[in-house]
């Protein structure tokens, strides 16, 4: 059960939290995959292998989210072609409701991603997602992850946050990992970031699978 009363801001990750993840999948696994084996003069095969090994060796770094640094590395505009396939972007289910509800509880909301800013400026257009925050933050204003050591550290003295009474909402354990142990009072998880995918084993945190749970302040 989430206590309203002892929280004052909420912090909320975008992507598997607030927008569907299938996005993301779809772009990185099937679609920048494709484009980079036509561009590159590579197999499919070839690209996915070339892809996925860059992936593992930036996994937990902010270089692993910034769109610049893939661009630079596949001597691709990767930016670019996400544009192209901005219409996947969507919400989750209850995204908009709930974050109706937090407005109606007079609760700060802030976003904290690790999208790179030219990524959050596309998925924010497209979504029209700055209406209902109160701040939008990416993690490279910090150069840090949301994963990486001192993240926390760094939003809670710029954004004059009292971390234990801030509930941070994500669908990343090492990111949740990380922010109950710099500070953050209440963690919650999402359990089903790509809706056209099996949800994700629970933690140790408390979790939901859709806000609708949160509205109905039944959290399991």
């Amino acid at each position: 059960m989430i206590n309203w009363d002892q929280i004052d801001t909420v912090l909320l990750d975008m992507d598997g939290t607030l927008l569907d993840l299938s996005f993301d999948n779809f772009f990185w696994r099937e679609h920048l995959p494709t484009e980079y084996s036509r561009l590159s003069n590579k197999t499919l095969v070839q690209a996915k292998e070339e892809l996925e090994q860059l992936s593992d060796s930036l996994y937990g770094s902010l270089d692993w989210y910034c769109v610049d640094y893939w661009s630079e590395a596949l001597n691709i505009d990767v930016e670019s072609i996400k544009r192209d396939v901005k219409q996947h972007i969507r919400y989750r289910p209850h995204t908009l409701s709930f974050l109706q509800f937090l407005r109606g509880l007079e609760k700060q909301c802030i976003l904290v991603t690790n999208a790179h800013p030219k990524t959050l400026e596309l998925k924010v257009a497209s979504s029209g997602l700055h209406e209902y925050l109160d701040k939008l933050v990416s993690s490279h204003e910090f150069s840090l992850a949301k994963e990486n050591a001192g993240f926390w550290h760094k939003l809670q003295e710029r954004e004059e946050l009292n971390l234990s009474r801030c509930l941070f909402i994500d669908d990343s354990m090492p990111v949740l990992i990380n922010a109950h142990r710099e500070g953050v009072g209440h963690i919650l998880q999402i359990l089903h970031p790509d809706t056209t995918q099996a949800p994700n084993l629970k933690g140790d945190y408390l979790s939901i699978h859709d806000f609708d749970e949160l509205m109905n302040k039944s959290v399991p």
